[in-house]
């Protein structure tokens, strides 16, 4: 790979980065925005639900209008919708309006995590896909590790405001180094509405959607609450549960270094593995939990390494299973039911939560997350092992 190959392809890991960290930024800072508009946890949740479920509705249609355009300009003017997006949350006086500029951030994500993988293939040679890749999940990665835990600090110190506030700013250097660094890429075939039906012929492009929902929606399940888990049944301090978050953000890089090595020689029993790892770090979370902040790193350790992989992989599978026509639209697809199981998950934690109480918003997760794995192991191998393209 060349020099500018990789200044294009760190731009893209950045550009992650950014979107991750603003993603789950809440996440980390619940109960602080819960205080500023006094609402509780499970409404407060709804921020990220919503998010997520206005992400699902709309990567579909805005992927669709915007194969008109070559990736170049779309991830652009991608990015600069989500830095007024970000603008915008950081003024927010009430929570509706937050709710509102957290919309605006959610139309730039929708088409962002659609081109993302797609340029990241496309600026390199074809057997440095699956490093693309990793590279791009990388960025998510360090996002985990010092853009939730960071904004976590910076929210708890100065406020959740001024955090949102750093991410426009950020965003606009993030900009200005793309518009230097990336080259012209060819955008997605064009792709219609009437082509839809066909995408849910493949069968091998349905069982990865499928998987990807159950996986997301056990994953969220429990992931959206961690903060207050840590706080509430853990009994850990601020700093701890910081602490703990840029460990699984460190898992996750690591996972990001195992997928690239160990993904092309091992495909399916690395798919297997990864598709596992992730229910049971949930269902292993409140027993962890009682044991000390020890037994909490280990079930975090194996849930980065794991989620880090999952992510890659089931994109990379994403591409091998698609046509050139139906790549992008795909992956928009992928993105729309990965928010939805983000949203659903959120919801259906925030009801464990006001029904069982807290302590059991991990079974919840784990016991979806036992489906997928049921799922995977059963149909979705077997389907991409025959409907392969690539």
């Amino acid at each position: 790979m060349t020099g500018k190959q990789w200044l294009a392809l760190a731009g893209i890991a950045v550009a992650a980065f950014v979107f991750n960290s603003s993603e789950f930024i809440p996440v980390g800072l619940l109960t602080d925005i819960g205080k500023t508009f006094g609402t509780n946890e499970a409404t407060t949740g709804m921020l990220v639900s919503v998010y997520a479920w206005a992400v699902m509705l709309l990567s579909v249609p805005l992927m669709i209008i915007a194969t008109r355009l070559d990736f170049r300009r779309l991830l652009l003017v991608v990015i600069v919708v989500f830095l007024v997006g970000q603008v915008l949350t950081s003024l927010s006086t009430s929570y509706w309006m937050l709710m509102a500029a957290r919309m605006v951030v959610a139309c730039a994500h929708s088409v962002f995590w659609a081109i993302a993988a797609p340029i990241a293939v496309r600026l390199v040679p074809k057997n440095k896909r699956a490093l693309a890749l990793s590279v791009v999940e990388t960025g998510t990665a360090v996002a985990a590790i010092v853009g939730l835990p960071l904004g976590r600090a910076i929210g708890l110190a100065v406020g959740w405001r001024l955090t949102f506030a750093i991410v426009a700013v950020i965003s606009a250097l993030l900009l200005v180094y793309l518009l230097i660094t990336l080259p012209w890429v060819p955008g997605a075939e064009p792709f219609s509405i009437g082509q839809l039906p066909g995408l849910f012929q493949n069968k091998g492009l349905v069982a990865l959607f499928i998987l990807t929902a159950l996986y997301a929606w056990g994953y969220y399940t429990g992931y959206s609450y961690i903060e207050p888990f840590l706080l509430q049944v853990a009994g850990l301090e601020n700093d701890v549960v910081t602490l703990v978050l840029s460990v699984f953000g460190v898992a996750s890089i690591i996972g990001s270094i195992l997928c690239s090595k160990l993904y092309p020689r091992f495909r399916f029993p690395f798919f297997r593995a990864i598709t596992i790892g992730v229910p049971v770090a949930l269902l292993l979370m409140h027993a962890a939990a009682g044991f000390g902040l020890a037994a909490i790193l280990g079930v975090v350790v194996l849930w980065g390494i794991s989620a880090a992989s999952v992510s890659v992989v089931y994109q990379a599978e994403i591409i091998n299973v698609s046509s050139d026509e139906e790549e992008t639209v795909a992956m928009a697809f992928f993105s729309g039911i990965f928010n939805f199981g983000i949203g659903t998950g959120a919801l259906l934690g925030g009801q464990v939560v006001n029904t069982l109480g807290i302590a059991s918003v991990f079974y919840a997760g784990g016991i979806i997350g036992m489906v997928s794995i049921l799922f995977c192991l059963v149909v979705a191998v077997g389907r991409l092992k025959r409907y392969s393209v690539k």
